[in-house]
């Protein structure tokens, strides 16, 4: 494991988890995992015992709907014949509290996820679960089960929006991680937060004009009897105990102008604490100084439940060490892997989805710089072309998405417009927009132009071209993309060619209005001719590596 890249997996993760040559015993430093869960449900439609369905548990990209099925009998028998005694017990009394629903789905789903990360986790490693009120007193039951209730470290309160109306109770505005470690000896850096105002002002009254800016006075008396600090200093008869500092330290802090000298011979000479110098407050277990990613954010990517990248920084930074390997196993848009690559950790991405591969890699190319199976490798694509067209029979939304990886092209929806959220299944089958992904690039006065992206994996012909150039008059776009599992026939290039050309006033240069690329091609290495200036709408900035000596988080920069 220490001597893997860095890899995004597309597929189960308990079934890649549990391949012993990828995943062995404590392969990983720290886990942090904020597993799907659809907690606006309400409970009694939670709650209903589900009847005559015969599909399996599953969750499909961000439907998190969790269902009784074949495959949670099947793993609720292998925890209680099979798992160590406590998960078994634990698991076997919630089917008796909970019953067999939705929720007790995801809790067998949950509990079989959680004792693999417990086994891939080092004894000096991790564990943050990211869950909301909807299920977390069972989850913490799960995970003392697993970990030991000894291992419980904290529970987190993080402030993840603003108070909202509801009319029958406390808004809730927050969400919970249930912290554990696998043992008693585990990394922790302690973590600094500024003072707030109120706190500067009361304290940090004092002011010399020397330009070392505002401090605070400390007491020098040592708190318990020193003999051997008893000392006359400058004057002043030493305290009953005796100094706090030997007599070389109080002449370095005299010379330097750290103490403060009182009128009086009376009085006391204090420490000067300077605000410049003071790592801040320690972070405790309530986090309501981090802002969600809202409407306007900058990192925004319109991922339905994306955390801020500020929140996961806080997380690394406490629990791991560079280099260390950060594991991410439902890690969707990718923050927890571009907090990781951000803080030079390791890192180990995984979803059951390419919506959140294509994702991740259009994150990381955006604000690293990042190429795919270059930098990082991605594990669970197809290989090949049969490969691709076997990905397609199967799922054509995931052949979507994933085709739109391989040009760098950020996922649409449908018909939803430029900005919506991502990922959502709702509407599929209404009218289509003819747009599946769309890369950016800034031309002439820093303008945006679009570059429009469809993915067909059936039959096509020259109407599908057509409707493309179509597609790229009405939305105004610089140029169209078609990506085809077929070959196209040669009327179909004939048809694409007649669209002409875009000129590009930054590169001088011309390229074609419309493009057919098969799989084929783009498995082969070839790419669409587009202007160089890289750019994508909900584009994430560019990171500046963060210094940890400080320990105070920055904003995102």
């Amino acid at each position: 494991m220490t001597d893997q890249p860095n890899r995004l997996f597309y597929g189960d993760n308990l079934d890649i988890l549990r391949d012993r040559s990828y995943f062995p015993n404590a392969c990983v430093d720290l886990i942090y995992l904020d597993p799907p869960f659809n907690s606006a449900r309400s409970y009694n439609v939670l709650f209903k015992d589900e009847t005559g369905r015969s599909s399996d548990a599953q969750i499909t990209a961000f439907e998190d709907t969790w269902h009784w099925g074949e495959e949670s009998e099947r793993l609720y028998h292998d925890l209680v014949t099979q798992a160590p005694p406590r998960l078994s017990n634990t698991i076997s009394a919630f089917r008796t509290i909970v019953g067999t629903n939705q929720m007790m789905a995801y809790l067998v789903m949950m509990a079989a996820r959680l004792a693999e990360l417990h086994r891939v986790l080092k004894p000096t490693g991790s564990l943050y679960l990211h869950c909301d009120p909807t299920a977390s007193h069972y989850l913490k039951i799960i995970l003392d089960a697993i970990f030991g209730a000894e291992n419980f470290r904290n529970e987190i309160i993080w402030k993840r929006t603003t108070t909202h109306s509801d009319a029958k109770r406390w808004s809730p505005v927050s969400d919970t991680l249930l912290y554990y470690t696998k043992s008693d000896t585990f990394t922790w850096n302690t973590q600094f937060t500024s003072h707030d105002d109120g706190y500067i002002s009361g304290k940090y009254r004092y002011d010399d004009g020397d330009g070392r800016g505002l401090y605070a006075l400390d007491n020098m008396t040592s708190p318990n009897p020193r003999p051997n600090l008893t000392y006359e200093w400058q004057g002043f008869a030493p305290p009953k105990n005796g100094w706090r500092y030997a007599r070389d330290t109080m002449q370095r802090l005299h010379d330097e102008g750290r103490i403060w000298y009182p009128e009086a011979k009376t009085n006391r000479p204090r420490l000067k604490r300077y605000l410049s110098e003071m790592p801040g407050r320690i972070h405790d277990n309530i986090w309501a100084d981090i802002p969600p990613v809202n409407s306007q954010a900058r990192e925004r990517l319109n991922y339905p439940t994306q955390k801020p990248l500020a929140l996961l920084e806080r997380i690394l930074l406490a629990s791991s060490s560079p280099g260390d390997v950060v594991l991410d196993p439902f890690c969707g848009c990718g923050t927890a892997v571009a907090a990781a690559q951000k803080l030079d950790r390791r890192w180990i991405g995984i979803d059951i989805t390419h919506l959140s591969v294509s994702l991740m890699s259009y994150r990381l190319k955006d604000m690293f710089g990042l190429t795919r199976n270059v930098d990082y490798q991605v594990v669970g694509e197809p290989q090949d072309v049969a490969g691709a067209r076997q990905l397609a029979t199967d799922d054509r939304y995931q052949f979507q998405w994933w085709a739109l990886s391989l040009v760098g092209a950020r996922p649409l929806v449908g018909a939803r417009p430029l900005g919506g959220e991502i990922g959502s299944r709702k509407g599929r089958k209404g009218a289509d927009s003819g747009i599946d992904g769309e890369i950016g690039f800034v031309d002439k006065r820093g303008r945006l132009e679009r570059v429009l992206v469809q993915v067909k994996s059936g039959r096509i012909g020259v109407k599908e071209v057509r409707d493309l150039v179509g597609t790229v008059e009405r939305e105004k776009a610089a140029i169209g993309v078609l990506i085809t599992l077929e070959t196209p026939t040669a009327p179909m290039n004939s048809e694409a060619a007649a669209a002409g050309f875009f000129h590009s006033a930054v590169w001088s240069a011309d390229f074609p209005k419309i493009q057919v690329l098969t799989i084929a091609d783009l498995m082969a290495g070839k790419t669409p001719r587009l202007p160089n200036t890289p750019g994508m709408f909900r584009k994430s900035d560019r990171v500046v590596k963060h210094d940890e000596e400080n320990g105070v988080l920055p904003g995102f920069e």
